[in-house]
């Protein structure tokens, strides 16, 4: 099982220690990665390895850009397999994913 790894100090940064500005990051990364995981399942239960792709690239840069580093590690290793046309690692892994998702709303106070 993964855990978050979440650097609450490197996504401050971002924000330029803006506590507001770092909640209102969050909230949108909420919501675009909900959406983004959606793709990436219903990417994984078709077979589709390029959608598997394009979901999980999209999940990866937004949790890097927050410092959000257990989605970031898990999001590559997903669009990785996926790139080279395998589909497995994202069926396997998107409970997991689902699980760091849902630990992401958290972070929000």
């Amino acid at each position: 099982m993964s855990t978050l790894l979440w650097n609450r100090e490197f996504a401050l940064e971002q924000t330029a220690g803006d506590e507001e500005l770092l909640e209102e990051l969050l909230l949108l990364f909420k919501d675009s990665s909900s959406q983004d995981f959606e793709q990436l399942c219903r990417a994984a239960d078709s077979g589709d390895a390029q959608g598997i792709v394009s979901a999980a690239h999209s999940i990866k840069g937004a949790a890097a850009s927050l410092g959000i580093e257990g989605v970031r590690l898990l999001a590559l290793e997903m669009e990785t397999a996926a790139r080279e046309g395998s589909v497995d690692c994202a069926l396997r892994e998107k409970e997991e994913m689902a699980a760091l998702l849902a630990d992401c709303a958290n972070l929000v106070e």
